[in-house]
């Protein structure tokens, strides 16, 4: 055996250098990708357009790296770009044909990711359309959704057990007098695989259940928190705005359709492992197809679902690296102003922010500076008094 087939052979994980670069390229171009979405959320902006032009800048990116090398890598979006508004829970990715348009005070989340080698970067972000600080239920959303998430991180570490997180993040939400979203699950990564076997819930319910599982080095999570205003219980309204769909490959029953078996074929070839938008095919044969391929349990749907109208729904997702020298966020973005009406006065959240989340050298050495935009390893609720500081 070849020692290109040994490492073929062996699971890929951070114990390589070339995977954690990998990761790495993946979560800038998704950051970089992030911006060009959140510049494109304007009002009367047509929200299509919006995802277009994400998926569009991460593949054109994505296609610019490992040109020159033998072995073909894959690469480009590995979550299309969904934007989804107020009370809209996540994956809201249109087909062409809505018309649905953005407006002035929506709170929008984007929600997208990038891989390279099928190393994943997932990233998520709620923004609100307007000018000056964000107030109100609006404001306490992103904070419960935002703490929740820095908790998270302090609390994913090897060592720690994922229901541990689950009860941490549900405290948070509470503080806020908000309720985190059911069924939102973050999972481990791996080479090619989005929803590994390890993972964790936001809010436990009697109908959801993950295994117990303890956080180990070298692992990969998307740590995916949603919050809302309303009572974390998401209705799907239309089945057919559903568009964002991921092979299932255990899956091998025989279509019947020759529309289902063409757009089977077609997903096998361009998404064989990453969830796609129905928008990546002929969208004609989807619209036949893609029902019965949904139907015995080829492609697994991801739904849009919505909390009761008037309600606001926020959601905060990062990358994160559990290196041997701490954790790695390798995604993220600054969020707008906020000003919410609730502080954290909780000691026990107090003192899970106060962790750090890499872990401190030996003595005797010179501290390494910061470097510009560097993400303190320390961090703070967003209280009611905050405002951005220059």
């Amino acid at each position: 055996m070849s020692s290109d087939d040994e490492r073929d052979e062996k699971e890929l994980d951070l114990t390589s250098p070339e995977v954690v670069t990998k990761y790495k390229s993946a979560a800038e171009i998704v950051n970089k990708a992030l911006q060009v979405v959140l510049a494109e959320c304007k009002p009367k902006d047509k929200i299509v357009d919006i995802c277009e032009k994400g998926d569009a800048f991460i593949n054109e990116q994505a296609g610019s790296m490992y040109k020159n090398v033998k072995k073909k890598i894959d690469r480009g979006v590995a979550f299309p770009t969904c934007v989804s508004v107020n009370n809209t829970v996540g994956h809201f990715s249109p087909l062409a044909s809505d018309e649905t348009v953005l407006e002035e005070g929506d709170m929008v989340k984007i929600d997208m990711g990038c891989h390279i080698d099928g190393f994943i970067a997932l990233v998520a972000h709620t923004h609100v359309i307007q000018e000056g600080p964000v107030t109100g239920r609006k404001a306490d959303v992103i904070a419960a959704a935002n703490t929740a998430a820095e908790v998270a991180l302090r609390l994913v570490r090897p060592g720690k057990k994922n229901h541990a997180v689950t009860e941490a993040i549900q405290k948070v939400a509470e503080a806020y007098d908000c309720k985190i979203v059911e069924g939102v699950i973050s999972h481990q990564m791996k080479q090619n695989v989005i929803d590994a076997s390890k993972s964790f819930l936001s809010v436990s319910t009697p109908e959801t259940r993950v295994d117990d599982a303890e956080f180990e080095e070298n692992e990969v999570y998307a740590i995916d928190i949603v919050a809302s205003t309303g009572d974390g219980k998401p209705k799907l309204l239309d089945e057919k705005q559903t568009t964002v769909y991921k092979k299932d490959a255990a899956v091998n029953y025989q279509l019947k359709m020759k529309a289902s078996r063409f757009i089977i074929s077609e997903i096998k070839e361009k998404f064989p492992h990453m969830p796609f938008t129905a928008r990546s095919l002929e969208e004609k044969r989807a619209r036949l197809g893609l029902v019965e391929c949904v139907n015995h349990g080829h492609l697994q749907p991801y739904p849009v679902l919505y909390e009761k109208p008037g309600d606001f729904v926020a959601q905060i997702k990062f990358t994160v690296l559990l290196m041997p020298n701490g954790s790695d966020r390798i995604t993220s973005h600054t969020l707008q102003e906020i000003q919410p009406t609730k502080t954290i006065d909780d000691p026990e959240i107090k003192g899970w922010l106060a962790l750090g989340i890499k872990k401190k050298k030996g003595g005797g050495k010179k501290k390494k500076a910061k470097k510009a935009g560097e993400a303190s390893t320390e961090a703070e609720p967003v209280e009611a008094s905050s405002t951005a500081q220059e």
